[in-house]
């Protein structure tokens, strides 16, 4: 029998549910080269000046702009060579009038000098000992330098509490020298699939048997999420097994993610062993498909999200409802699957009641096509898939339609 959606709760009030039950992250210092995909815990302020000291942009000559205005492949200007700076050291004096500096890129600029000729506008006498380097242009002053600070300044802010640390941040926080960096404590989590007809990839199949699937795919999206992924046994439909299931995972996890036994059937035992245990059941429909059948409660600080044991809507459902909330746990800002707009290449159509989150795939062109049938049960689509269009109760969209993929590829 249809539910009607009255008796379930959209999409974005479950998630905001989710999220408000969350509290702030425990933060821990980690070494920087162990925090690429972890979410700062504090503010962080640019301990130095980027770059530290003028510096030349390029190979070439550090002079005084003045010394060679004028100067043209037709009318050289001569400037004595005073001596060379190489990345690292300091010039030991001034550049005075009448005189020039070899440099490097990422030397620092000589005293006196305020400018960088570079190399391809220069030439040498032929006796290296003449010390004499004629130029064939000039330059303006301050022209092919880097200038301290004008990057970052010191006491900048280059992270917020809350901001992910992807390869750029790393790089920035590597050059002003930082070592380690305070991070939101990644949450255990307990990876639990019940079902009597479940067996383990390997072991022969028997009647009526399947094959498991939940926790191979959910394992890679917890780690890409931030998670530590706990996979327990399969768990067979009796209450004492369900029950001493999600009590073990409880006494180990911080967050316990269930696939299956979460709906009405008479072999659906997940919610009331978990009321058993001492758990809060906070909702356990959602108006969108699939993955309508969908627990989320707490127990004692920890967090049970019970996911339907259908593959794609187990998928579904942690790409929208816990993977957020695994970023959140860690201190995360952004928390929703990234967006990106792309061209429909044909209609996707949705007659039922409920949003309908589809699988389709984006191209690099940014063409959207549908991954496949849409059933519930349907892993060929979801291995084509790498995104979800939100799809309104009885809508088309039409061939041709801008719209906004929701990528987790």
């Amino acid at each position: 029998m249809e539910v009607h959606n009255r008796d379930m709760l959209e999409y974005e009030e479950a998630l905001k549910r989710i999220l408000a039950a969350i509290g702030p992250a425990t933060p821990e210092r980690i070494p920087l080269p162990e925090a690429s995909g972890r979410i700062l815990a504090e503010r962080v302020l640019a301990p130095l000046d980027l770059p530290p000291f003028d510096n030349s942009a390029m190979d070439g000559y550090a002079v005084r702009a003045r010394d060679v205005q004028g100067a043209t492949k037709e009318s050289p200007r001569k400037l004595r060579l005073r001596g060379k700076v190489a990345a690292g050291d300091n010039f030991i004096g001034a550049v005075e009038p009448g005189d020039c500096v070899r440099v490097f890129t990422g030397s620092a600029l000589p005293p006196g000098a305020d400018a960088v000729v570079m190399q391809e506008d220069t030439r040498t006498d032929g006796d290296a000992g003449a010390g004499i380097v004629w130029f064939l242009d000039g330059v303006k002053p301050w022209e092919n330098i880097r200038f301290r600070g004008e990057d970052v300044k010191r006491g900048t802010v280059v992270g917020e509490a809350g901001d992910d640390i992807g390869a750029g941040r790393a790089s920035l926080l590597a050059a002003l020298g930082v070592t380690d960096v305070p991070v939101g404590k990644r949450p255990v989590t307990g990876l639990l699939a019940s079902g009597s007809e479940l067996c383990e990839p390997g072991q022969p199949l028997p009647p009526g048997g399947i094959y498991e699937c939940n926790r191979a795919a959910l394992t890679p999206l917890l780690a890409r999420a931030g998670a530590l992924p706990k996979t327990y046994p399969l768990v067979k439909d009796t209450p004492a097994q369900t029950r001493e299931a999600l009590a073990a995972a409880f006494s180990e996890c911080d967050i316990v993610i269930t696939s299956g036994g979460v709906s009405v059937g008479e072999l659906d035992f997940i919610k009331s062993a978990f009321g058993e245990l001492g758990g809060k059941q906070e909702f356990w429909r959602v108006a969108i498909r699939p993955g309508r059948p969908f627990v989320f409660g707490r127990l004692r600080g920890k967090l049970l999200f019970g996911l339907p044991g259908n593959p794609v809507s187990a998928f579904v459902t942690f790409l929208l409802l816990v993977r957020p909330a695994l970023r959140r746990w860690q201190g995360a800002i952004e928390t929703g699957l990234p967006r990106q707009l792309g061209i429909l290449t044909e209609p996707l159509s949705n007659p039922g009641e409920r949003r309908h989150f589809m699988r389709v795939r984006i191209d690099a062109a940014e063409q959207i096509r549908s991954a496949g049938a849409q059933a519930s049960h349907m892993l060929g689509s979801l291995a084509n898939a790498n995104a979800l269009v939100d799809v309104p109760p009885q809508t088309t969209l039409s061939e041709g339609t801008a719209i906004q993929a929701w990528r987790w590829e």
